[in-house]
């Protein structure tokens, strides 16, 4: 074991830096610029039973330190990346890799993970009950206890694979809902999902998305990421992962201080796409600057004292 490696669910990752869904694709899109390898996994576009062809455009809007999209889950449905997404990226990537699944009725997420959840390939199942971009599903899920856990109950029936549930940050009380998770069966929790946020065009008096509002996501939402996985890690005794905002090693270790055993990236991708090769190469220097011989021992470290 290597001084940046992390156990994620029984899984041994050689870092903990994973490129979160929705912004790297199926991995082998990255790889035509690097060796993805280098990566600790990634996570993979969000999934449905069925293809999406998602929301309409305008779908992106700039905002400060951050932005807003709408995507909406579009994706090729799960029979499509099974049988020719998961091919490609076997070509390019020899580590498991996250399954990312979203759904509109508990029998979807279950449907598509025992899919996923039979493919080699597939080493954790990370299940969004929290994406706000649609409509009748997603973050209706993930924003009350018991809906939560009656999905984390019905993926739990069909999988051995680790199941990690991605929380939304859209709720009062975050940590409530992640109980109720792990105490239906879930192996881990990462959060958070993207804000709900929205921008307004002034030249014509409209929202700048179709969709009216979407998910704000970016380093100006780092300090609400960090405080939620602060709170979460510190009730539940399962491994955290933690995301939002984070562009660089500084943001890693800081999301570990608070109890992540992983941490993914994601709308920084979308401004640099060699973001996470660079974190990871900038991972142990960043350590010696702070005195941390092993990422291992800081996690939770905050918690302490």
């Amino acid at each position: 074991m290597g001084r940046l490696s992390v156990n994620l669910c029984g899984i041994e990752l050689s870092n903990p830096v994973i490129p979160a869904s929705g912004t790297f694709g199926y991995g082998y899109e990255f790889a035509e610029l690097y060796d993805i390898n280098c990566l600790g996994t990634f996570s993979f576009k969000g999934t449905t039973r069925e293809p999406r062809f998602g929301n309409p455009t305008p779908r992106i809007a700039e905002c400060t330190a951050g932005m807003i999209n709408s995507v909406g889950l579009q994706n090729p449905g799960v029979d499509a990346v099974i049988t020719e997404e998961l091919p490609k990226l076997k070509k390019c990537f020899n580590k498991p890799v996250m399954a990312n699944v979203s759904g509109f009725s508990v029998e979807d997420y279950a449907y598509t993970c025992e899919k996923l959840g039979a493919e080699p390939q597939v080493g954790w199942l990370e299940v969004n009950v929290s994406c706000p971009n649609v409509h009748g599903g997603g973050m209706s899920f993930g924003t009350n206890p018991e809906a939560a856990a009656e999905v984390t109950r019905a993926v739990r029936s069909v999988t051995k694979k680790p199941i990690i549930i991605k929380l939304s940050p859209n709720v009062t009380d975050i940590v409530s809902i992640a109980k109720a998770c792990v105490d239906a069966g879930a192996d881990g929790i990462s959060l958070i999902n993207t804000l709900l946020g929205m921008r307004i065009d002034l030249k014509t008096k409209r929202p700048v998305i179709a969709n009216k509002m979407g998910g704000f996501s970016g380093q100006a939402i780092f300090p609400v990421a960090l405080r939620m996985v602060y709170q979460v890690a510190s009730a539940v005794n399962v491994p955290v992962i933690g995301m939002g905002g984070v562009s660089s090693a500084e943001d890693v270790i800081e999301m570990m201080l608070a109890g992540a055993t992983a941490v993914e990236v994601g709308a920084k991708n979308l401004i640099d796409p060699f973001a996470s090769r660079d974190i990871v190469a900038s991972l142990e220097r960043t350590m010696d600057r702070y005195g941390i011989d092993n990422l291992r021992d800081i996690i939770g470290g905050a918690h302490n004292g």
